[in-house]
């Protein structure tokens, strides 16, 4: 049997990715997204390589993934990742429409190896503690357009 088809196949390939990637000068993430039909695309963390702090593992293979099939919808895949997801990444996977999320790893494991996580996920789990402002602030009144009457006027849209 071909232990890749398996979540625990595809996750010992996540888990070679992210090894293989602090080898090479990334963050110690991999992530596979398997498609509803079979395909599968990788991505690993190079948030500190490409100085990008969006760059984890699972959103580069979501990005990989939704250019590979020239979809954003991802329904019915599968997102295999070495670690737990953080907030951005879990919201990334709903975003593409993921089915179902696996991961090797926790966020204690990822704490113990001193990524700061914990803070993000400290802030969905209570957002009274804010980490930053974020404030509504309505537009002065010479706004031109509103970009969401705009959006409901545009006939080719694609909506999502």
């Amino acid at each position: 049997m071909d232990h890749a088809v398996t979540p625990a196949g595809y996750l010992a390939q996540a888990v070679r990715l992210a090894t293989d990637n602090v080898r090479n000068a990334g963050g110690p993430f991999g992530a596979i997204v398997v498609t509803a039909d079979g395909r599968v695309f990788e991505g690993v963390n190079r948030v500190t390589a490409d100085l990008d702090p969006t760059a984890h593992a699972e959103v580069s293979a979501i990005r990989a993934a939704c250019r590979g099939i020239g979809s954003f919808d991802l329904s019915g895949a599968s997102l295999y990742t070495s670690c737990e997801p953080c907030p951005m990444c879990l919201a990334s996977a709903l975003w593409a429409r993921i089915a179902h999320v696996y991961f090797a790893a926790d966020r204690q494991d990822a704490a113990d190896a001193g990524f700061d996580d914990a803070v993000f996920y400290d802030y969905f789990e209570d957002p009274t503690r804010a980490l930053m402002p974020v404030d509504r602030v309505t537009p002065d009144s010479g706004t031109p357009v509103d970009p969401f009457d705009e959006w409901r006027a545009n006939t080719t849209r694609i909506d999502y």
